[in-house]
């Protein structure tokens, strides 16, 4: 299966990269490929849950969709998935609107303006606390270097949240001179399959998403090319 694959892939890195990982040792281009591959990653198991939300993972099993969605979403930034889930089908339904969690509706809609409203949308008080409960952890408890928690666990969350924002938020729903076609007020990237692939996991085909929310991630390049 894909998502255990993707949820595999991303623990193994990890633990590896916090524990084992030596600067000295590996080039400073070896630590750049591996803290973009963690990155990667992230969006990988941010994407899985996502479609644990719409019920894609495991159609008529909403406890296997809510359990691994939340496993995902913990390892992500400790997040909550009822909560996310929440606020995710209240984009759906008002997307684009002033009711639409994660839509900037402040006028010139500037990306870092965007970016941080939708950032403190989702990190709360309690993802501070996790995050900051976990830090403590593995820096004192299991003695991870600082160096490794940063380059390998909040540099490559942080950049995902923003490679997240920026194909499966920004660009789908930014408003644009061009009205958007119907009520979904998104639209899509004409990426190759594979940028699609790489850039936020198919997520920037996002009027297929919201057309057809129940289809997995991996389908949606198929979804794409009927559409077109």
């Amino acid at each position: 299966m894909l998502a255990v694959a993707l949820i595999g892939s991303w623990l193994a890195l990890h633990v590896y990269c916090l524990f084992f990982h030596d600067f000295a040792a590996d080039s400073v281009l070896v630590a750049v490929l591996t803290a973009a591959l963690l990155t990667w990653l992230y969006v990988g198991i941010f994407i899985v849950a996502h479609d644990c939300m719409h019920g894609s993972l495991a159609p008529g099993r909403p406890l296997v969709n809510r359990v691994i969605g939340q496993i995902c979403v913990f390892l992500y930034a400790g997040f909550s998935f009822d909560a996310l889930n929440r606020k995710h089908h209240l984009h759906h339904r008002h997307a684009g609107t002033e009711a639409d969690p994660d839509f900037d509706h402040h006028p010139p809609h500037s990306f870092f303006a965007w970016y941080l409203r939708f950032f403190m949308q989702y990190f709360t008080w309690r993802e501070l606390l996790v995050i900051a409960g976990m830090s403590n952890i593995y820096m004192h408890l299991l003695a991870v270097d600082v160096a490794n928690i940063v380059a390998f666990w909040a540099g490559p969350a942080l950049v995902s949240s923003l490679q997240l924002f920026t194909f499966g938020t920004y660009l789908p729903h930014r408003p644009e001179a061009t009205a958007f076609n119907d009520r979904h007020r998104t639209r899509s990237n004409s990426y190759p399959w594979w940028i699609s692939l790489l850039t936020c996991f198919h997520f920037g085909y996002h009027h297929e998403h919201h057309s057809r929310p129940d289809l997995p991630w991996w389908r949606l390049p198929a979804a794409r090319t009927n559409q077109a």
